[in-house]
């Protein structure tokens, strides 16, 4: 990791870093005519600027590691250019310290097989959430929490749980502190991608037949996810109590594993 303060160092691995994707890809895989033999493999610098719509100059001195001033369109060309992968991408725009234009509209990755069972193997309520927080999997000790959702539901989602099963007012504790922040979660997490069509429907859908959720959305309010106490009133329990951990998938960023630890330990 490159720390703080030095700026020439991580001008100079952005440059040996472009100039080692630049060296795999083929004029052919780019699109333009094999042509003469080379002396070197892959692009030369001046069809990268061409292709990217840079100048050769500047293109140059990009990976000469010179102090110069990069727009995130242009650094987002480069990476289709070189033909870039998404941890080469995600790479490039920190190496940059820029933000991608293409975040959160990335191809997904197929989720690995074997999630159910890495899921299954845990010894708390856990479950797996995608960005529009539908479940994917969930343990039994999840199911048993609440009640037997999700799996009375066809295409189980948390918010329309939330906010559109009436289980969820008596299950919750303190259920409307926390509906205020779980729609200030929920549109931090959807901001770059608030306009497709599975995200936006499910915002549509919520703002019709949930006044609460339309009060909130409409109050702009914007929180981090986190940890913390949860608790919950079970119908055979009682009360219940956890702390809610978090954690993103290496493979599919979108999506996160949600575990709900007893706080008795």
């Amino acid at each position: 990791m490159i720390g703080p303060g030095s700026d020439s160092a991580r001008r100079r691995a952005l440059g040996e870093f472009l100039r080692s994707v630049r060296a795999r890809v083929s004029p052919q895989a780019a699109g333009l005519p094999a042509g003469a033999r080379r002396r070197t493999p892959g692009l030369r610098r001046e069809e990268v600027a061409q292709l990217a719509a840079i100048s050769v100059t500047w293109y140059t001195w990009i990976e000469q590691g010179r102090d110069v001033s990069v727009s995130a369109a242009v650094w987002s060309r480069l990476a289709g250019v070189l033909q870039m992968s998404r941890a080469e991408r995600h790479y490039l725009f920190e190496l940059a310290e820029a933000t991608d234009p293409e975040h959160g509209r990335e191809t997904l990755e197929q989720l690995p097989e074997g999630l159910q069972l890495c899921v299954d193997s845990i010894t708390v309520p856990a479950y797996i959430l995608d960005r529009s927080w539908n479940v994917l999997c969930r343990n039994n000790l999840m199911l048993e929490l609440f009640s037997g959702w999700p799996d009375r539901d066809s295409q189980p989602n948390l918010l329309r749980f939330m906010f559109q099963d009436e289980a969820a007012r008596t299950l919750v504790e303190d259920w409307e502190a926390r509906a205020q922040r779980v729609v200030a979660e929920f549109r931090a997490e959807t901001a770059s991608f608030a306009e497709e069509p599975e995200v936006s429907a499910l915002i549509d859908s919520l703002l019709e037949t949930s006044p609460v959720f339309a009060h909130w959305w409409t109050r702009q309010t914007v929180v981090e996810r986190e940890g913390g106490s949860r608790a919950f009133f079970h119908p055979d329990k009682g009360r219940v109590s956890y702390r809610q951990m978090t954690f993103h998938l290496a493979i599919r960023p979108d999506c996160k594993l949600v575990m709900l630890l007893d706080e008795a330990d």
